[in-house]
């Protein structure tokens, strides 16, 4: 699909426009990116696939301000964030955007609801709403009970909810997940991407997930395919009546 992008259904939450990443290797360039030009609609879930190498994770980095693009641009919610600042960037994440990783990346000296607490208190939350909303985000994954353990305490599956439930903690505009369920098994990872489904629709998050996984086409509102730097067409969900739209760069 070549030219203008159709006119979305819902506002962009997230776009990218001739988006190109290449790094430098002694001698060589190497193009991570080639021009990717991508909208995502508001409150969509998306899954990012592709080969190794194939560019997903750099994507991922350069949307949530861990990268910068070598050119193009990157637009969350109409507004440019390519040339922000580290400043800046780190105070958008804190405030907007929500992490979910393979390795969970908690901290193993924290109970559940310290590890979710530290998001907050880093953002300068006042203790009273710290606490609501802590309860609130571990409540929400259904962690209720297990607040005071430890993640050494927790089976692989609850860890990952309590990653999930920090993401939630500083109430992102946009989730962005890499390979959150690589290391579950698969009743596992239904049942996280059961409550991806239901945050995306609940809370009105847009979600973008890089993953191998093929269970995730069941969930999803849309599978997007990178092949070597570059957005290959678009597979929509039958049951979404307003799927992502696409332009290849």
């Amino acid at each position: 699909m070549n030219g203008q992008l159709p006119t979305p259904t819902r506002p962009i939450a997230i776009e990218t426009v001739d988006l190109w990443r290449v790094y430098s290797l002694g001698h060589q360039e190497v193009a991570a990116l080639r021009g990717v030009n991508l909208q995502v609609e508001q409150g969509r879930f998306i899954a990012l696939k592709g080969r190794s190498g194939s560019g997903k994770t750099t994507l991922l980095n350069c949307l949530g301000g861990l990268d910068h693009p070598t050119k193009g641009d990157i637009r969350i919610f109409g507004e440019s964030i390519s040339g922000w600042n580290e400043g800046k960037l780190t105070k958008w994440r804190r405030q907007q955007v929500g992490f979910i990783f393979q390795s969970f990346g908690l901290l193993p000296s924290l109970s559940a609801y310290e590890n979710v607490e530290l998001i907050l208190r880093m953002g300068g939350v006042k203790r009273k709403e710290r606490d609501q909303r802590t309860r609130a985000c571990l409540e929400l994954v259904g962690l209720g009970d297990r607040m005071d353990h430890r993640p050494f305490e927790l089976s692989g599956g609850q860890q990952q909810r309590v990653a999930i439930a920090r993401s939630l903690a500083n109430d992102p505009k946009v989730i962005l997940a890499d390979e959150p369920t690589g290391e579950l098994d698969s009743n596992t990872a239904r049942e996280i991407l059961t409550l991806f489904q239901t945050i995306v629709r609940e809370q009105h998050v847009t979600m973008l997930m890089v993953t191998h996984d093929n269970l995730v086409d069941e969930y999803v509102d849309q599978v997007l395919r990178l092949r070597d730097g570059q957005l290959e067409e678009s597979l929509a969900v039958e049951e979404v009546s307003a799927p992502v739209e696409v332009a290849l760069g």
